[in-house]
């Protein structure tokens, strides 16, 4: 990244996000600043640790900590940077202008009797049609735990307790966003259990937004359903 690219970065990126590995004996091993497009779990790879499980998040002013548990692997083998998507359409000096943005965004698994809740993504984003779960980006001077609780409410009105962290996933690519902008774009998604005491039929109250509609999904429609990329891993790693 350039001088130029990394200062765009920093101008329009709300977080320092550092991450923090703790080994089975209470002990801080590894700490870093997550650089634009990389991946925490590949960064704790190449140090020789393998994450287990997420702990918590930190946050102070505008640096965001995720805290992750690890255990040592020290025969691991050479983890390969992983290769940055490009929209198909895009010429090679729009790729190379390409203005970086990490958005840090909370995401929540709530899961009842009625099924799993999503959210349908609207034409305000790359993918409308689309299903994920509901979340969305951490706003400058909130919490992510706040940011959770609003998100959850705003596009599907339900109330979630007993909130646990589970752990983080990116992804990284080139492209056009909805405005028109091509951005070097990374997702670092914060993924939440909670539970939902009073499940009700879903309304979205942040009209004419990113999410068009939403629904408690029961798990044998799952496979029926227009998902995100994002979804299916966070799925087949935290839900039950």
């Amino acid at each position: 990244m350039s001088d130029e690219q990394r200062a765009a970065a920093q101008r329009i990126s709300h977080w320092t996000v550092h991450v923090e590995a703790v080994d089975e004996a209470g002990t801080v091993v590894a700490s870093l600043v997550l650089a634009h497009g990389a991946d925490p779990g590949a960064e704790l790879a190449r140090r020789g640790w393998s994450v287990t499980d997420g702990r918590e998040v930190r946050q102070e002013g505008a640096t965001l900590t995720i805290v992750l548990d690890v255990t040592h692997t020290p025969s691991a083998a050479p983890v390969a940077d992983e290769k940055v998507r490009v929209e198909d359409g895009l010429t090679a000096a729009e790729v190379a202008s390409a203005t970086p943005y990490q958005r840090v965004a909370v995401y929540a698994i709530v899961e009842t009797a009625r099924g799993l809740l999503l959210t349908e993504l609207s034409e305000k984003t790359w993918v409308p049609g689309e299903w994920t779960l509901p979340g969305g980006g951490i706003d400058p001077g909130e919490s992510a735990l706040e940011a959770l609780h609003r998100e959850v409410w705003e596009e599907t009105d339900q109330t979630i307790t007993d909130v646990e962290f589970l752990g983080v996933l990116t992804s990284h690519w080139i492209g056009r966003s909805p405005g028109g902008r091509v951005e070097d774009f990374q997702a670092v998604r914060l993924y939440y259990r909670g539970h939902c005491p009073a499940p009700s039929d879903p309304v979205v109250h942040d009209v004419d937004g990113s999410t068009a509609s939403a629904a408690w999904v029961p798990r044998t429609r799952l496979e029926s359903v227009p998902v995100t990329s994002s979804l299916a891993p966070a799925l087949a790693q935290w839900l039950d």
